[in-house]
């Protein structure tokens, strides 16, 4: 090679590395784990090659996720940011979701999920009940039907229900509070409820899913209130685990989205949780993660329409009111350690 093709290949060689150097990079906050592997195995690459923007991914769950916002108010290092439900409408009230801008996919997703003007559902989780289907036919007993069914006492130091850190225990408090005649402007009911009648047959207030999973498979406990997607996953490694939703309603956990503000790439941002929204993004969310999806198009395979949040079954699921929540989640927390982990 001679000076001259040298010169060129140096200068190809420069501009190349200069074209990779000024690609935008956006930065994804969500769950670790198997979300995490979703992402970046299924979802990442094909919005990368369609958008020519690089993608980091930050691990964490809703609380932690939430916490890097906070800590990096004057400089954030999130683009878009992937919480549960509760945490979300925290995030938006707190400053840190910037307004959606308008697209056509919002039209196709359903009213429930549409959390604001800065954030919305990307799939729904259904809080109810899962249950061990060997031990319950074993004992001739009926699919959990009710609520109230957490009083019953056939079911003492079977039944695990996650502790009020966790949503979980904070939707079985508002619901038990619902139908004692309170509700989120009236928690009392619920408490009374929880600590009277349903503690007694509580074996642990497990907040950990992995640990749970332990107490189904060792059979400590036969029914717990989870997560259609906990169950799934529960189901998926061959233990006879199914969910039941109650009569009164499941309660709608929503996994949700929202482009961050002072983003340095906003139309990445805001393209990403459009993205997030696509029909066929929106299934494989469900198979990977047990949410079902927000957007109406979306068509799942039977096997997953049985048993996820889908078609008739999200018009059952019930919303909790998360503004009148979360400025009284602090003291619900040291009270309900008080009166019903006591």
């Amino acid at each position: 090679m001679n000076t001259r093709q040298m010169t060129l290949a140096a200068l190809v060689t420069t501009a190349s590395a200069g074209a990779v150097l000024a690609q935008d990079t956006l930065t994804v906050g969500g769950y670790g784990g198997s979300f995490e592997t979703l992402m970046k195995e299924l979802i990442i690459p094909r919005f990368e090659a369609e958008n020519d923007v690089s993608i980091t991914f930050v691990p964490g769950n809703s609380t932690e996720n939430l916490a890097r916002l906070q800590a990096q108010k004057s400089a954030q290092e999130l683009d878009v940011v992937i919480l549960d439900d509760g945490p979300m409408y925290q995030a938006d009230a707190l400053g840190f979701c910037a307004p959606l801008e308008q697209a056509p996919v919002y039209d196709d997703v359903y009213d429930i999920a549409k959390l604001g003007d800065n954030s919305v559902g990307i799939g729904f989780v259904a809080t109810g009940f899962t249950y061990n289907a060997e031990w319950f036919e074993r004992e001739g007993w009926e699919p959990p039907k009710s609520w109230e069914d957490l009083k019953d006492p056939k079911y003492e130091q079977l039944l695990s229900i996650p502790p009020i850190s966790n949503t979980y225990g904070l939707h079985t408090l508002v619901m038990m509070a619902r139908l004692s005649g309170g509700g989120e402007d009236n928690i009392d009911p619920g408490f009374e409820v929880l600590a009277d009648e349903v503690a007694p047959n509580v074996l642990v207030f497990e907040p950990s899913s992995g640990k749970m999973s332990e107490l189904f498979q060792s059979e400590e406990i036969a029914l717990s209130i989870w997560g259609s997607g906990r169950t799934k996953s529960l189901a998926d490694t061959g233990f006879p685990a199914k969910f039941a939703y109650p009569e009164e309603g499941a309660v709608a956990l929503m996994l949700a989205s929202c482009p961050v503000v002072d983003s340095d790439v906003p139309d990445k941002a805001q393209a990403f949780v459009q993205y997030l929204l696509d029909p066929e993004i929106q299934v494989k969310i469900g198979d990977a993660m047990g949410a079902g999806p927000v957007n109406t198009t979306s068509e799942l395979p039977p096997e997953l329409a049985e048993t996820l949040p889908y078609g008739e079954k999200i018009n059952d699921l019930v919303a909790v009111d998360w503004d009148k929540i979360n400025p009284l989640r602090q003291e619900w927390t040291a009270r309900w350690a008080r009166e019903v982990e006591r």
